[in-house]
Parts: C-alpha cells; structure tokens; sequence
C-alpha cells in the first residue's frame, strides 16, 4: 500500500509499505476513507517532537473502514464507519479510570508519532475499543474527519477554561484549533467570544462562520507590541476587566503572555498550544491576578459526546477543510498546507487515485 512516511530528519516521501495486520487481540484494521494533515505532524517533520520515531507513517486524523477487529475487541465489526481518536488509551489504568486518556499508562500519542498512522490506505489501531467512536449513517466523512484531534482539542479548551453561561472568552489563534475552540466556546454558553490572530483571512472566517463577535488583529512590530495592542483591545470589549476565560491556541512568540495579559482577574487560562520553545511564567508581574493556568492539549476523552453533537447538528466544523488532494499528491499536500497556501486550513487526502 502507499504511506507517507518520514525519516527523522525533515523529509518525507510516499513510499510503499506492507498492509498492516492485527498484532494483538485489541486491534482493528481500518481502511482510510479520509485523513488530514495537522500542524503537530509539521513538529514531528521539524523535529520538535522528541518522542516521535523516524520511519514511522505519519498522521492520526481520519475516518474509515473497519476491515478486521482483533478477538477482544467488542462493539466494532467490519464494516462499520468509524473517526479514530488520537490518543490510544486502554480505559482501564488509574489515569483513564479518571478521565486522563492522554496520560494513559499503556497509550498516549501513538498513531503516526511513535507507531505508523493514517496517511495510508490502512492503519493499525491499537486498543480499537477505546479508540474508534461509530460514525452515524446521516454523519460524512468530512463533518466526522477532525473529531479524533483538533476538534477534541477544541473541546476540551473550552470545556477546562469553565465556561459559564454569559461569559466573555478570548481566543487566541483562529486557525483549524482555535476555531474548533470558538465553537465550542457558544456551546458552553460564551456570550461574547473575541478572537485575536494576526491573520486577517482567519479572522474573517471566524467572523463568516459566526464564531467570534468580535476580532482583533494585534499586529505590532515586536511581540511585546502586539501583547500590550491586545490587551488595550480586550480591556475596551470588558469595561476594563479582561476576558473571564482565554483558550490560548496559537503557540507563537508572545502569545502565552498574550493570554494571560488578556485575561482578568480570577480568570481561567486554557492552554491548548503546541510550543516549539520553552514559556516562561513571570509570576512577579502577575502576582495579584490571582490566575488559573490549565494545560494539556488534545484530552479526547469525550468523542462520544462530541460526535452526538455532531450528529445532531449542533457542532458541525466541515468549513474548514478547504482544499482536497488524493494520497499521490500527499508531498504537495504538505507544501500546500504548512505554506497556508490559497487560504488553506485544512486539506483532506482522499484515496489515491485508481
């Protein structure tokens, strides 16, 4: 079969691999509908992974077909639709018992990280009981496609910022992850939603699709400028006191300060970014705020949930695939989507051709 595979050291290729096979009992072979490209596999090509394993299929965002379920595998049978998680979890351990999937003493980020993922004609999902959610007949691909990551990781921003009904959330970062955020921000009951990015076509698509009321474009000519501009700017949309929750996604220079300069007082700040460099937490300056710091990243412990809302319409992200290429074009894919080419943000690889 073709999959795309990279060697550790910044390049990747489509190659030829063998078809994978069930290994263990708990597996499920699934044959790739549709997947994606994420930033986070850009961090793997880049090296800012430390744990990912070269000659490993990259990807772990996709739906498909199950062909094959290992013999304790129960609830799945081939044939059915399903959106693979990105975290492989056993639900057994104390960590899952609570809710912690990715910290799973059996998982975590495996698929396409340290074991092969999706951008294949198949994959080998390990522990398939807890890491595929049945994919509804009324449900596409497409709406299904982003459930397993950054969806999740949308969700799960808003869901730990504790949204209270009437709040105002600033989000900062309106690509693929802060959208996702946005609109799960409305679902908690977010009155006002604030989206800041220096990218004034991402900030018209969250204003096109409803999920900010606002936006705030805080280019300056150094982080620090656009840190104070943003903080000017959410102070006017408060009556001076900052956003009651902030769901930092950008992870670029400056916008961890960003967030929790914008925040107020006793407020929650949801850290959902993917740093390629250390923060730092300059307690003396913000003594007195009296802040709460949640980190994490995708926790998709909840995919159930969030595929009913799916299913009845009331969280549906499709918009933001945007552009489309079959798995022989998957290299240009790449290019395409790192380079945020033509309004790009996010392509979905269909099978390859013939």
């Amino acid at each position: 079969m073709k999959a795309l595979v990279h060697d550790g050291n910044g390049t990747i290729a489509l190659v030829e691999r063998p078809r994978p096979h069930i290994i263990k009992p708990t597996d499920a072979i699934v044959r790739v509908t549709l997947s994606s490209i994420c930033t986070s596999d850009l961090h793997i090509i880049h090296g800012a992974v430390p744990r990912a394993l070269p000659n490993t299929v990259l990807g772990h965002e996709f739906v498909g077909v199950v062909e094959e379920v290992g013999d304790d595998v129960r609830g799945f049978a081939p044939g059915d639709r399903v959106a693979v998680n990105v975290e492989t979890f056993c639900g057994q351990c104390f960590f899952c018992k609570r809710g912690y999937v990715n910290n799973c003493e059996q998982g975590g980020w495996e698929l396409g990280c340290r074991i092969d993922g999706c951008q294949a004609e198949y994959t080998r999902v390990p522990l398939a009981e807890q890491g595929l959610t049945r994919i509804p007949d009324h449900v596409t691909d497409e709406q299904a496609l982003l459930l397993g990551d950054i969806l999740a990781t949308g969700y799960f921003g808003a869901e730990i910022a504790e949204i209270e009904p009437g709040d105002t959330v600033a989000v900062i970062g309106a690509g693929p992850v802060g959208l996702c955020a946005m609109a799960c921000a409305r679902l908690y009951g977010a009155a006002q939603v604030i989206a800041l990015d220096i990218d004034a076509a991402r900030l018209a698509v969250a204003k096109r699709e409803g999920l900010a009321d606002v936006t705030v474009n805080p280019a300056g000519p150094n982080p620090a400028a656009a840190t104070k501009g943003a903080e000017l700017a959410v102070r006017d949309l408060t009556e001076g006191r900052g956003a009651d929750a902030v769901i930092e996604c950008a992870g670029g220079a400056g916008t961890f300060e960003m967030a929790w300069r914008v925040a107020r007082p006793n407020a929650v700040v949801s850290v959902m970014a993917l740093y390629e460099e250390s923060q730092v937490l300059p307690l003396p300056l913000m003594y007195g705020k009296n802040l709460v710091f949640k980190t994490g990243g995708v926790d998709a412990h909840c995919l159930d949930r969030v595929m009913n809302l799916i299913a009845a319409g009331r969280l549906d992200v499709s918009f933001l695939i945007t552009h489309r290429f079959p798995l022989d074009d998957i290299e240009e894919a790449y290019r395409f989507f790192a380079a945020h080419e033509d309004g790009c943000l996010k392509v979905a690889i269909t099978p390859p051709r013939g």
